[in-house]
């Protein structure tokens, strides 16, 4: 199995590619968007985690020419009392600090990282249907245009296209919660400049914000209610989710409202989603990785940085493992355990049915956690028992 076809140019998609280019595979990204991929204007963290599976294939000085920074949480109650306060994951190591930047900008990183290392991606390449047989797969996309490979990956997102070919009764669900997004340049209302702190409000609403070395304050909040209508979200206007927001927020005694009240175009709203747990993963030729596999809510803020988990450990697998199917079997493995418990967690959060410490202690570990740093060190191999369970190996 030498050719590698990976639909979706996103974050999963292209941290695919580096890794399986790394791992001495032929690759190409297919995007159906025609520049860097979709940007909504939302921004994310990647948890060091994320940026420790960067690490390994060589990506993180791409990532982390831009962005920011975040070395520390405080957490503040309705009152604007600090509850919390400690350091944010691996905070000590620069290479793996928490990062917060916008998705476009990552996926523009990524995207010119692995166009310099030579990967084919193609832009405005949309798909249409997959047709898997016992010895390659073929893509076909709406200009007419096919592309064959020995394996195809699908890292199209949450309402992916590869997905409906493999299980075609897994929708995804609404996680109990729509989501705002906002940038306000007014940094009169915060103390956090340049000081790489996330601050988390838990009050009226679960609030976040942090502000950029450049003084612009990116925040975010998550609220409980009904699903949003598709024509509500598209429709809506910065001033209209701005009133909503402010309704909710006025009467906590922190800077919530206030950034909120400041911010003026800039706002997105987005309803929260999931993948089922227990949906499948894979088919013949095909296979799913990040959110087209397992979106969760945004509540645990690890989306991207399980995506580029799975993209290292996929890569690794079918490095290692004789046999494609049983390459796959092992990456499943691996990766579904850890995956899911995630977007349980993040669910439950959303929906109101887990609330996270109010002191700001570190959240439990996941599963696999305690292997991770070795399962995703690029020199140590992964092998199969006699009963076919994956373990790690030696250094190569």
């Amino acid at each position: 199995m030498t050719r590698v076809l990976v639909i979706g140019g996103g974050v999963a998609g292209t941290t695919t590619a580096l890794a399986l280019h790394k791992a001495g595979f032929d690759v190409s990204v297919y995007e159906a968007h025609p520049d860097s991929a979709e940007d909504i204007g939302a921004f994310l963290t990647l948890a060091s985690n994320g940026m420790r599976a960067l690490a390994q294939i060589d990506a993180c000085a791409a990532v982390t020419a831009t962005g920011f920074p975040l070395t520390s949480i405080r957490v503040l109650d309705g009152s604007g009392t600090e509850v919390a306060q400690r350091p944010l994951g691996e905070a000590g190591n620069p290479v793996l600090r928490y990062r917060c930047l916008r998705r476009g900008e990552l996926n523009a990183a990524l995207q010119t990282e692995a166009a310099q290392r030579g990967i084919s991606i193609r832009h405005g390449a949309s798909l249409t249907s997959v047709q898997d047989g016992p010895d390659h797969v073929t893509a076909r996309f709406t200009d007419g245009s096919t592309a064959t490979g020995d394996l195809l990956i699908g890292a199209d997102g949450l309402n992916s296209t590869v997905r409906r070919t493999i299980a075609p009764g897994t929708q995804p669900c609404y996680a109990g919660e729509y989501v705002f997004y906002g940038y306000t340049t007014d940094t009169s209302l915060v103390e956090e400049a340049d000081d790489e702190r996330i601050t988390m409000v838990r009050g009226s609403a679960a609030f976040g914000y942090a502000v950029s070395p450049g003084g612009q304050t990116y925040w975010f909040a998550r609220v409980a209610g009904e699903r949003l209508a598709a024509d509500e979200i598209a429709h809506g206007t910065p001033g209209q989710w701005r009133d909503l927001l402010l309704s909710l927020l006025r009467d906590d005694a922190t800077a919530a409202a206030g950034i909120v009240a400041s911010t003026t175009d800039d706002i997105l709203v987005t309803n929260a989603t999931e993948i089922p747990t227990g949906a499948p993963w894979r088919s013949g030729r095909m296979l799913l990785v990040g959110d087209a596999a397992h979106a969760a809510s945004p509540a645990t803020g690890q989306g991207a940085s399980m995506a580029m988990e799975d993209a290292v450990i996929l890569a690794k697998a079918l490095r290692d493992t004789p046999g494609t199917d049983t390459a796959l079997s092992v990456y499943e493995t691996l990766r579904r355990p850890r995956a899911e418990h995630n977007t349980t967690v993040s669910g439950n959060v959303s929906r109101g049915v887990y609330t996270p410490s109010r002191t700001g202690q570190a959240p439990a570990a996941r599963p696999g956690d305690e292997e991770l740093t070795r399962l995703l060190e690029w020199d140590s191999r992964i092998a199969t028992s006699q009963s076919g369970a994956a373990v790690l190996g030696g250094g190569s």
